[in-house]
């Protein structure tokens, strides 16, 4: 349910900054979710339809690129994505990593006319 208030962000976050440019509509909005973050784009498509109703948003195209989880081994140095589910660095096997990227969400850009 969370994604409710997360879609609502994105319509704060989107419809001033296209006003700001002097849009007058908002054709496209591009996310970037990262694959710890907990949201799921399938909601957020479906709570944006809803939320954008009546706005400069309304009808707009919802783009979401997936952001891997990338990690940082002290072990051994490597910097670099998990390719698979296993929770260990791909170099040494390690698991005493720091998670680098994955966890974050945001309006990458905006598409408008």
């Amino acid at each position: 349910m969370h994604e409710l208030a997360i879609t609502e962000g994105i319509m704060e976050a989107a419809v001033p900054a296209a006003q700001a440019a002097g849009a007058k509509k908002i054709l496209e909005i591009r996310l970037k979710i990262g694959e710890l973050s907990g949201v799921l784009p399938e909601y957020i498509q479906e709570y944006f339809g809803i939320v954008s109703k009546g706005t400069i948003a309304e009808g707009a195209k919802l783009s979401v690129t997936r952001i891997p989880v990338g990690i940082s081994c002290p072990d051994c140095g490597y910097k670099g994505e998990i390719k698979d589910k296993k929770i260990r660095c791909p170099e040494c096997g390690g698991t005493d990593f720091k998670i680098i990227s994955g966890r974050e969400y945001y309006v990458d850009s905006l598409e408008v006319e």
